[in-house]
Formats: structure tokens, C-alpha cells, sequence
């Protein structure tokens, strides 16, 4: 099933907001176009952290803030938790941020737009790589 919804990883965003030619950043500028784009905490975290030139951070705010947010509850990192160990015991150990955006992805039916093949490893999480 193809979600309309879309929550870009962080890597995408990168792409995007450097003004970088990759098929990645393409991608999310299409879906921007023609999806509904979401975003979350750990993305908003990520990408403040990586500011490096004045008024990015103001650019970031910006963008973002005219996207819908996702919000973890009790519920959902009761669930990233859970997650995490059932990858954990199959030898995946994704990183915490990682899991959080699939536990949001999966629970607010969003496809992953990302390059890291490490998402593939989560069963029932729809992709859009490239």
C-alpha cells in the first residue's frame, strides 16, 4: 500500500536544505509537492544540532514549522522500546533516533523517506528510498 503521508529522515532534509542535486533531496522536494510531509521531534533535534551558518536555524524553524508535527506519547515509546528490543534480539541495533521515527511513521501510517537500509529491517514499515 502506497501511505500519501511521508516523515523524512533526517538525512533527507540535509540534502534538501543544502540545496544538494541528489535523488534523496529530489525526492523530498517532490513530496513536498504531492504528499502530505510530517515531521517530528528527534528530525527538528537533529537538524538544530547541525546548524552551522547563521540563520539556519531560523530557516529550519521556519520550514518545519509549516509541516505537521508528530508527538510521542506514553503509548508510542512504550512501543519504540519494545521495537528496539525485538530488533535487538533479531541482531539489528538501530539507533535511538531511528527508532523513534519508525515508531511515529508506523503509528501515523507515514512512508520513511531515507538512504539508511537499516529501516529495512522493521517489518511493517513502508519505505521510499532511492
Amino acid at each position: 500500500m502506497a501511505l500519501n503521508r511521508i516523515l523524512p529522515d533526517t538525512c533527507a532534509w540535509i540534502d534538501f536544505f543544502k540545496g544538494n542535486q541528489t535523488p534523496l533531496a529530489e525526492s523530498l522536494a517532490q513530496a513536498l509537492v504531492q504528499r502530505e510531509v510530517m515531521t517530528c521531534g528527534v528530525v527538528l533535534c537533529e537538524l538544530l544540532q547541525g546548524v552551522k551558518k547563521p540563520g539556519e536555524e531560523l530557516l529550519v524553524l521556519n520550514a518545519l514549522q509549516a509541516l505537521p508535527h508528530l508527538e510521542m506519547t506514553r503509548e508510542l515509546w512504550i512501543s519504540a522500546g519494545q521495537l528496539s528490543a525485538a530488533l535487538r534480539k533479531s541482531g539489528h541495533t538501530l539507533p535511538l533516533s531511528d527508532i523513534i521515527l519508525a515508531t511515529l511513521a508506523m503509528n501515523f501510517n507515514c512512508a520513511v523517506l531515507t538512504v539508511d537500509r537499516h529501516f529495512a529491517a522493521i517489518a511493517g514499515l513502508e519505505l521510499v528510498t532511492v
